[in-house]
């Protein structure tokens, strides 16, 4: 049941950063993109003494931070 809610969390997190970062890609990019930027977010805000919500909702704007930081650099290396 857990990897079924990392696997939703993820989509929606790449998904939201996606419509923040003007970026387009389909179901699986978002759900890797959202994965990837909950490990990215949350390295990022341990590193910084900055908290957020706990529970689903803390998980997305951490991925949703992480997965746009993601989209940010990649963009800034591929144009």
């Amino acid at each position: 049941m857990h990897y079924l809610v990392a696997i939703l969390i993820g989509a929606v997190s790449g998904w939201l950063a996606g419509l923040i970062m003007g970026s387009k890609g389909g179901l699986i990019r978002n759900i890797i993109l959202g994965i990837a930027g909950g490990f990215v977010g949350s390295f990022i805000f341990r590193l910084l003494p900055i908290s957020v919500a706990d529970g689903y909702l803390g998980t997305i704007i951490t991925s949703v931070v992480g997965a746009a930081l993601i989209i940010f650099i990649v963009n800034r290396f591929i144009k």
